[in-house]
């Protein structure tokens, strides 16, 4: 709700998101390939609309590094960056990401981004800083590197004609970058990228821009972000159309990410359909205003959190003043070397590379390992919407490799526990099995995926003397129609050697298909059991454990098998 003691803390919070967005703004729009303006008006115009129609109260929306060397990939091959025309298919590719991402949104399909682990979207990044700083040598340097280069030509090209270099340039690079580096470490209050580029700006002045040859961003337009209506004609849409579905999933996974990340700590409830939404019009209408395809920022929002923003209206502040210091730092840019900018895209692209998550993920699991590595080394070498993909495509199979297996261990009761609790043979080799009865316990979802392996389990066991099967199943959480249909075929199959099949603990929710598809009436409803004292006793009762071969059983692991007649000598 706002209200005057609101309005108060999203004023500073607003004026502190300014200073960030400022040099950050300039940077994303060299790394996408556009004139430094459009980045601070895409800075000015996306915040204001996901604050009227998103759902996160801290989140801001605007130009950002991975959505931003996706916009110079997917247009790069079809335009020259910096030009008329590859700004004009700018626009068409943002108006396309924003109904997509509309559509998107109007389905309600808010929870698809659950389905990309943040295994890819950490792969993605990384990989995607390595190539931004390696897109950035060229600048770094001053070298001729060729538009649109992959990244071993980059490397080739730096270390061929490393003689060739500018040293002043890389002199106010490194005094740029090392300078926001000791800003943000020691003075952690200050804007240390605003700063570094001060710092580098005041260097190339010092050491002589026209005399040294230094390039410079040049003046900008000290104007509000003009109308402007994207060309939509039919082959734009259609060259850009895939580009632009890789572009609007990855920006609404960032989104939402970074959304749910921020929430976590002002537990705020997201929408991500409303996010959806909120990204969707923001790029939508942006396209019209000026501005690239853009997502949430994980900085900017970050320090409007911790500025103490209270509801979006810290956003529409941000842009405001945002628009009014772009009056006054326009002229300046005459002033701002490229160089001094290429030591702040490579701080960037560096920052974009998350060790800490990078470590635990090499620690926690293999396969994730190589989802991150496998997207990561996609991102670099490949196409970066194809990249994308790639990792999500990945993750998805190793998840159903895991699925596919669920885990099936043998159970047997614990006579030192009072209750003869089961447990797992693996972990208990010394306890004793009843011969004619296997307690098999099965933890996974029971799909077509996985039942192939189950079925072969069983299989086995049916090559044993064991004449019935106690099926734990309460880590069974989903029976598909392939599963139901196996477990009635295994009832019979039992049943035909002259044992059983009985089932317990079987979850409520997990039983859907087998009785809506008649399954459960098939298998019978005597063989499905809440506890497993329940199942044991009728076992006994049913007679299914036969007393001939009690008589010659030296086990005695049930509570009933004291009723049955002492072991022959």
């Amino acid at each position: 709700m706002v209200n005057r003691r609101t309005l108060r803390d999203d004023l500073i919070a607003g004026l502190t998101g300014t200073i960030i967005s400022l040099p950050q703004g300039v940077a994303f729009a060299i790394i996408a390939g556009m004139p430094p303006i459009y980045g601070l008006y895409s800075a000015m115009v996306m915040p204001i609309i996901t604050a009227l129609f998103g759902s996160s109260w801290h989140m801001i929306t605007g130009p950002a590094t991975a959505i931003s060397i996706v916009v110079f990939s997917a247009i790069s091959p079809h335009a020259e960056p910096g030009t008329q025309a590859f700004v004009e298919l700018a626009f068409v590719l943002t108006f396309v990401v924003g109904v997509i991402q509309l559509v998107m949104g109007a389905a309600r399909l808010g929870t698809l981004v659950n389905f990309v682990s943040h295994t890819v979207v950490i792969g993605f990044t990384a990989g995607a800083g390595v190539l931004i700083a390696a897109k950035q040598l060229k600048n770094v340097f001053d070298l001729p590197v060729p538009q649109g280069a992959s990244f071993f030509r980059i490397l080739k090209e730096v270390v061929t004609h490393i003689d060739q270099s500018n040293w002043y340039a890389f002199a106010v690079a490194m005094a740029t970058l090392f300078s926001a580096i000791f800003i943000k470490k020691y003075l952690p209050r200050l804007p240390h990228m605003l700063l570094g580029m001060i710092v580098g700006s005041v260097v190339a002045y010092f050491i002589g821009i026209e005399e040294h040859g230094l390039r410079v961003v040049g003046k900008m337009p000290a104007h509000l972000p003009p109308f402007h209506m994207p060309q939509l004609t039919w082959d734009n849409v259609q060259m850009l159309a895939s580009n632009a579905f890789a572009l609007a999933l990855l920006g609404l996974i960032e989104a939402v990410a970074i959304a749910r990340a921020i929430a976590s700590y002002s537990h705020q409830r997201i929408n991500a359909n409303q996010e959806f939404i909120g990204q969707g019009l923001a790029n939508t209408i942006g396209s019209f205003f000026s501005s690239f395809a853009g997502s949430g920022s994980f900085t900017r929002s970050g320090v409007n959190f911790q500025a103490g923003a209270r509801t979006p209206m810290s956003a529409i502040f941000a842009a405001v003043f945002l628009a009014l210091t772009l009056m006054f730092v326009a002229p300046l840019g005459d002033y701002l070397p490229i160089a001094a900018m290429g030591g702040i895209i490579l701080l960037v692209a560096y920052n974009l590379i998350d060790f800490k998550h990078i470590r635990t993920i090499v620690r926690a699991s293999k396969t994730e390992t190589a989802v991150l590595l496998i997207t990561a080394l996609s991102t670099i070498f490949l196409n970066l919407e194809f990249a994308i993909y790639v990792g999500i495509i990945f993750s998805l199979f190793f998840y159903l490799m895991r699925t596919s297996s669920p885990h099936i261990t043998r159970l047997a009761p614990d006579p030192d526990s009072p209750t003869h609790k089961l447990v797992n043979l693996k972990r208990f080799p010394h306890l004793k099995e009843c011969p004619q009865v296997a307690i098999v316990r099965i933890d996974g979802s029971l799909y077509f995926g996985a039942v192939e392996k189950v079925a072969d389990y069983f299989q086995e066991l049916a090559e044993t003397d064991v004449r019935s099967v106690l099926l734990v199943a309460q880590g069974i959480n989903f029976v598909d129609l392939t599963g139901a249909e196996w477990l009635e075929r295994e009832v019979h199959k039992w049943r035909e050697r002259g044992g059983d099949l009985y089932i317990v603990g079987l979850k409520r929710v997990a039983q859907d298909v087998l009785i809506k598809g008649g399954f459960r009436q098939k298998i019978g409803e005597e063989r499905f059991f809440d506890t497993k004292k329940e199942a044991i006793a009728a076992l006994f009762e049913r007679n299914l454990i036969r007393e001939q071969v009690c008589q010659k059983c030296t086990a005695r692991i049930f509570e009933e098998c004291a009723r049955m007649p002492a072991p022959s000598s």
